[in-house]
């Protein structure tokens, strides 16, 4: 375990701490009041501890809070992801129930983060209760419809490489795949490309923004079947044969509801918190914040740091997890990029 996962591990134990205090008293009175329901219809009862039933949407929460999943997400209770959630609940309430047999419920300091808890909570669930009512179906699909048709249909292409150290060399490639040599022959037996040289120089489907200028320019009016090149580039000379053209296939509804969800219930949070800011007093008793101190950039090889922090915070409420998550994309790419 490296040392970042290390401090992660114990800032979610932490976390799981709180969180278990905060649910002390209903937890109580839970077992007090006899026989236990569904919280939702159709629930699943999926654990027991101490005679209190942990349900699936409980876990499905818990995995939602962790980052485990998105909001809106399915969690199957079969799937390992789930498990790993469940285990988390279940040392939660064994925190709780240890903290409150030690009286730490009367604490001030565990009264006053109760009382943080309660906040963050009746704030998720007015958050919930906001999504329930306006992010519907509907919604969803006319925001995935409208999504698709503003993108427009591009085009993918399919195509494989050679790449050699010099000219000479890829004239020589060309010249042997004109007298009738196998492409992906010739790609492992000369390609200097290590990623794409044992699987006969393929790179897959992509799209043409995706690719460097030179490959774009070399591809774009090739018909299929056809050589292009040599050409040189910061990796050597290339020649490319083009394997296909097809139109690209949109994102499927179900691959991109959660995006969707989590858009949608982003702009409903946005506008809630901008009418309580506008018609509530708030006083900020401190000055501004100090600017942020300058980052180098990131190399453009480096993978997008909004796709990194996709996942949301199990410290934040669910109106900033949202927010965070809503603002976040993650960028497609080919399955074999092209170098």
């Amino acid at each position: 375990m490296d040392a970042a996962s290390g401090k992660s591990g114990k800032r979610r134990a932490g976390l799981a701490i709180l969180a278990a205090c905060a649910l002390v008293a209903l937890a109580a009175c839970s077992r007090q009041s006899g026989a236990q329901h569904p919280p939702v219809p159709g629930d699943t009862a999926v654990a027991s501890v101490n005679g209190q039933t942990v349900w699936a949407s409980d876990v499905k929460r818990e995995a939602v809070a962790q980052g485990l999943i998105g909001e809106g997400e399915p969690l199957d209770v079969s799937s390992p992801t789930f498990h790993q959630a469940l285990d988390q609940l279940i040392d939660e309430k064994l925190l709780a129930a240890e903290a409150e047999r030690q009286n730490l419920a009367n604490d001030p300091e565990t009264k006053r983060r109760l009382a943080a808890a309660r906040e963050r909570i009746l704030g998720d669930m007015l958050v919930e209760s906001l999504v329930e009512r306006t992010v519907s179906e509907s919604s969803i699909r006319a925001l995935y419809q409208d999504e698709v048709q503003s993108a427009g249909q591009s085009e993918e292409m399919h195509a494989a490489q050679i790449v050699t150290a010099s000219q000479a060399d890829a004239l020589a490639v060309k010249k042997a795949l004109a007298g009738g040599a196998a492409f992906e022959t010739l790609a492992m037996q000369h390609s200097i490309d290590a990623q794409t040289r044992l699987n006969g120089g393929d790179l897959g489907y992509f799209t043409a923004d995706v690719l460097p200028p030179t490959y774009a320019a070399a591809l774009k009016d090739a018909k299929v079947g056809e050589i292009v090149g040599p050409f040189q580039t910061d990796s050597g000379w290339v020649v490319l044969k083009l394997e296909d053209r097809r139109p690209e296939t949109p994102i499927s509804l179900d691959a991109a509801r959660p995006e969707i969800v989590n858009f949608l219930t982003y702009e409903q949070v946005r506008d809630l918190l901008k009418r309580l800011r506008h018609d509530n007093q708030i006083k900020v008793l401190i000055g501004p914040a100090a600017p942020s101190p300058t980052t180098e950039p990131e190399p453009a090889s480096a993978p997008s740091s909004a796709a990194a922090s996709s996942a949301q915070p199990a410290a934040s409420s669910l109106a900033v997890a949202v927010s965070s998550a809503a603002e976040s994309s993650a960028q497609s790419v080919p399955a074999n990029e092209v170098k």
